[in-house]
């Protein structure tokens, strides 16, 4: 499934169900304030209690000196804003102290009901520890314990503690949670080395209201009564947010531990942190190599990961990649952690280490800060090995280390393995290494074809040689030129070109003595596929193509890597009902060009044929008559029981595809719900370990690991196993067709003829569209669903998808029932 930005950012476990914003919501950048409206027109005034209160458009701040009863507020339009319905939650702003060590207090108002008539209660926090610097603060609303931030009137800054010298409050905006990039929760805490950011909260029984409109009046307090509220802890993907106070110059991030990690007695052994061996397990479900929540939570230009490293690309001097090490215990086991980096000469940038006395989340973490250069660290643009021995930081809380933070990078950087190293001296973490999965070498005798002919010698832009259809599903990614055609697919291996050899069926089993022949320079490092029409030859039905069958383009070419020879009896497909070829799957960022696509009766004298390697049969529809399944991929663990009432309430059985390290990840209760799905009698299937887009992994081993480990996964924690799987994005091809098939014997490759498009719609303004996507492929004939339980939308029109489905009278059924599977239960 090609799945949106949205998704990307929001992480594959996304646990925010409120998903309505986008972005931050700007509550104030002062341009009207001479007005006394905030930027979404409600009013805003300090009612003239702070001195010389002025707005500063330019920079978008606030500046005045503090007195006693000095406060400021800012409404929202009536009756209130609905910040966590609409997926908003926390206050971010920045501030700058007159000195270091200032606090101040914010107060939120909130009323039990969005009505303009609602009486509004007042909930404070105060934050302290501030160093007289510009500094962004964010704030949850689950630090306002008690408070409805479903229903927001508004926010006051107020209790200055310093009143000699001036303040300086900038933007003011609501925190979007699928703006968060996907972060785990986060806490960035001061650059003080060795400090921690004091934080107290308390809540106020009585009501008051903050004046609303064209009215001024003055800010009603009354008397608090004390109240504690602590950091929660959340999975990748969460939109939650723990306590934040950013520094202008250095950011911090912390995510309250879900678990405590300690080495075993005995002989020490290196902890791995992350290998970085996976892009999609680092920037798409945000874990490391201990499953725990890593991220840069969108503050780089680029996070690349290959060959069992990263590259960090700075965007800013905000810019900061953190790590969470689930409150590692290493007194006396573990001396620092090291890994190896490639940096310019002149490189620099901060190691921040957090601790956490409590490992529960009940406290906020002591940052503990040191330069590369306090480290004696430099750089000659050559990779070496660099530690960061605990005892450099003074104090340090060795037996619950819980997060490492790089920061303040001035150039590229590129990390190789991280690890805690055992005793006083480390060594890089070695490389993992893999080796690939022995595939047959044999040859088959070559064989002599009826026809010859030219299929593709690029003459036109859009219509090959025979007259069909050529082009592909990106323009940008092809040119055709002097007879040729250029491939410039960038590694993108879900992309696809196209060359018929008819406007609809073409009987081409004549051909299959004879050989498919691709005359090119360049990479061979992708798949050809011969393309088989449904059994009505009619575009308009669903699926359309019914299927494909793909061999890899490198295994057939030539030693000279100038001519490709497939027989054509490797294709298994019907091919009475040919439609063309396609090649696709291109998985590396070499240019492939091609000459001519022909099929020849024979190959060459000397060419060596190689044996068909098995594909996993490519499905896209159901294949018993009359039938309807539901196949839904991983999703927010928060709307899985919406989904199990709806599928139990219209009494079906559906199939769920999970994601392996997400079904391990303790902390987000994935094991639980599918062990619930499981005993409701649903099927669960394969979706792989971490979710990349598995044909364009750069070789059979890497495609090994994401199957292997994610059947590993669902054995240990649900005890079960299956013969079908679903490919992250829908991306296919032949290599990992040819892997499932030899990793599992007997499966099946899942895609779909129904497709929902929550990926566009879901957090649209138009969320109704999956309804419109739904119908339209059922009404031509679809019965393989795609869907997730990402959004609240799809899951709130799921019972309308299921009616739509039973009013096709079809039943519904899980997959494995659907493809008439022996091992399936009956229905």
């Amino acid at each position: 499934m090609l799945l949106g930005t949205a998704l990307l950012g929001a992480g594959l476990l996304a646990t925010s169900a409120q998903a309505a914003c986008s972005n931050n919501l700007l509550i104030d950048n002062y341009s009207k304030y001479s007005s006394n409206a905030n930027s979404l027109g409600a009013y805003t005034s300090d009612d003239g209690s702070c001195t010389t209160l002025k707005a500063d458009t330019a920079n978008k701040k606030i500046t005045f000196k503090a007195n006693a009863n000095c406060y400021f507020y800012t409404t929202f339009p009536d009756p209130c804003e609905k910040a966590s319905t609409d997926g908003y939650n926390g206050l971010t702003f920045s501030v700058k102290a007159p000195a270091s060590g200032s606090s101040l207090r914010v107060e939120i108002q909130t009323s039990t009901t969005c009505s303009a008539t609602a009486a509004a209660k007042s909930y404070y926090f105060t934050v302290s520890g501030l160093t007289g610097n510009t500094q962004t603060v964010t704030i949850p609303f689950s630090q306002w314990a008690g408070a409805n931030a479903a229903s927001v009137k508004s926010f006051v800054f107020e209790e200055f503690s310093n009143t000699s010298g001036t303040w300086e409050i900038g933007q003011t905006s609501l925190v979007c949670g699928s703006s968060s990039g996907g972060s785990s929760s986060i806490i960035v805490t001061s650059t003080t080395k060795s400090s921690s950011v004091p934080v107290s909260s308390s809540t106020q029984t009585s009501s008051s209201s903050l004046p609303s409109g064209q009215t001024s009046s003055s800010k009603t307090s009354s008397s608090q009564s004390g109240s504690s509220s602590s950091n929660s802890s959340s999975a990748p993907g969460s939109s939650t947010l723990s306590t934040v106070v950013r520094s202008s110059t250095t950011s911090r991030v912390s995510v309250a531990p879900a678990a405590t990690t300690s080495a075993s007695s005995g002989t020490c052994t290196d902890l791995l942190i992350d290998d970085w061996s996976s892009q999609s397990r680092l920037t798409f479900l945000f874990y490391n190599a201990m499953l725990q929540p890593s991220s840069d939570d969108g503050t780089m230009t680029s996070v690349v990961v290959a060959n069992n490293h990263v590259t960090l690309t700075k965007k800013d001097a905000a810019s900061y990649f953190y790590s969470m090490l689930g409150c590692t215990s290493a007194t006396n086991k573990y001396g620092g952690i090291g890994l190896t980096i490639k940096a310019a000469a002149g490189t620099t940038l901060q190691i921040e280490l957090q601790t956490s006395a409590s490992c529960d989340g009940s406290s906020n973490p002591t940052s503990n800060v040191l330069s590369s250069t306090d480290l004696g660290w430099t750089f000659s643009d050559t990779e070496k090995y660099y530690t960061i021995p605990f005892s450099k930081f003074a104090g340090l809380d060795t037996g619950h280390v819980t997060a490492i933070v790089f920061s303040n990078l001035n150039k590229v950087v590129n990390f190789g393995p991280l690890a805690f190293y055992c005793g006083t001296t480390g060594s890089a973490y070695p490389v993992p290494s893999s080796s690939q999965p022995a595939v047959p070498t044999s040859t088959v005798p070559a064989t002599t074809g009826p026809n010859a002919f030219v299929i593709d010698a690029f003459a036109n832009a859009d219509s090959n040689a025979l007259g069909f259809y050529h082009g592909g599903d990106d323009a940008t990614t092809y040119k055709i030129s002097g007879g040729k055609i250029t491939f410039t697919m960038k590694g993108n291996s879900d992309l696809s070109w196209y060359t018929q050899v008819s406007g609809s069926c073409s009987d081409f089993t004549a051909n299959d003595n004879g050989y498919l022949h691709i005359a090119y320079t360049g990479s061979a490092a992708f798949s050809v596929a011969l393309q088989q029409h449904n059994p009505t030859c009619n575009e308009n039905i669903a699926p359309y193509p019914q299927t494909w069958d793909d061999v890899e383009a490198g295994r057939y070419s030539n030693s000279a890597k100038t001519d490709i020879y497939i027989p054509m009896t490797h294709f298994n497909i019907d091919k009475k009902k040919t439609i063309g070829f396609s090649f696709k799957g291109f998985y590396t960022s070499a240019t492939t060009t091609v000459s001519k696509v022909e099929l020849v009766k024979t190959v060459p004298s000397g060419f060596l044929v190689p044996s068909k390697l098995d594909t996993a049969p490519l499905v896209f529809a159901c294949t018993r008559p009359n039938s309807f399944a539901f196949a839904i991929d991983d999703g927010d663990p928060a709307l899985a029981q919406q989904v199990l009432q709806a599928v139990n309430a219209a009494n079906i059985k559906v199939t769920f595809f999970t994601v392996g390290a997400a079904l391990l990840d303790t902390s987000n209760n994935l094991s639980n719900v599918y062990t619930e799905m499981l005993g409701r009698g649903h099927q669960i299937a394969y979706h792989s370990y971490t979710h990349p887009p598995m044909e364009g992994l750069p070789d059979y081993a890497a495609i090994d690991s994401e199957l292997t480990q994610d059947i590993a996964a669902v054995k240990k924690t649900l005890n079960t196993q299956s013969k079908y799987f679903r490919p992250p994005f829908g991306t296919e091809g032949a290599r990992v067709r040819e892997r499932l098939a030899s990793v599992i014997p007997g499966s099946k490759f899942v895609e779909w003829s129904v497709d929902v498009e929550d990926y566009l719609w879901a957090l649209s303004t138009t969320p109704e569209k999956q309804l419109d996507a739904f119908k339209r492929d059922i009404g031509k004939g679809g019965n393989l669903v795609v869907m997730h339980y990402l959004y609240p939308t799809t899951v709130q029109y799921l019972p309308q998808f299921i009616a739509l489905a039973k009013a096709t009278g079809k039943q519904l059924m899980r997959v494995d029932q659907c493809m008439q599977d022996p091992d399936a239960p009956p229905l």
